[in-house]
């Protein structure tokens, strides 16, 4: 499907093959049986259990399909402690008086509210790269917000 490497940690690889298992094992079988009870129930064209479980069943099967290509290019970010900031590095900064610390990962695990910044969005491309003491620039609507690097891990 893709060429582009998937950038995960080891705790999201691991998701991704318990929900892979769960769609192919729990959510195939649960959708299967829906349909063969729908089928009982009579003519499939006015039948919208049936058309529902049917979409349901579509909607997994591509899902596991992308779950399957995701984890064969999968690339585990392993945090390399070399004092910049690299995939995987808790970053310690502060802007505007106020201090924060993100983890930069890949973009499939990203969860800005919970600190968790995408190496693909302007302010993890901005920390790529960077070390304690660097400012790093992100241009947002309101204008240039500049992040003073802190501490790397």
């Amino acid at each position: 499907m893709h060429d582009k490497p998937y950038f995960v940690s080891q705790e999201g690889l691991e998701k991704m093959k318990q929900e892979l298992h769960f769609l192919k094992t729990e959510k195939r079988r649960e959708l299967s049986e829906r349909i063969e009870k729908a089928k009982e129930l009579g003519d499939l064209r006015e039948n919208a259990d049936y058309q529902e479980a049917k979409d349901e069943l579509m909607a997994t099967e591509g899902h596991i399909l992308e779950l399957g290509d995701a984890l064969k290019r999968s690339v585990i970010i392993e945090n390399q402690l070399t004092g910049m900031v690299t995939l995987g590095s808790k970053v310690d900064v502060e802007f505007n008086g106020k201090r924060k610390v993100f983890t930069l990962v890949g973009s499939h695990e990203a969860d800005p509210l919970k600190g968790l910044v995408s190496n693909e969005s302007p302010l993890g491309m901005a920390l790529l790269g960077k070390k304690v003491g660097d400012m790093a620039e992100v241009k947002a609507p309101a204008g240039v917000v500049r992040y003073q690097i802190v501490s790397v891990n």
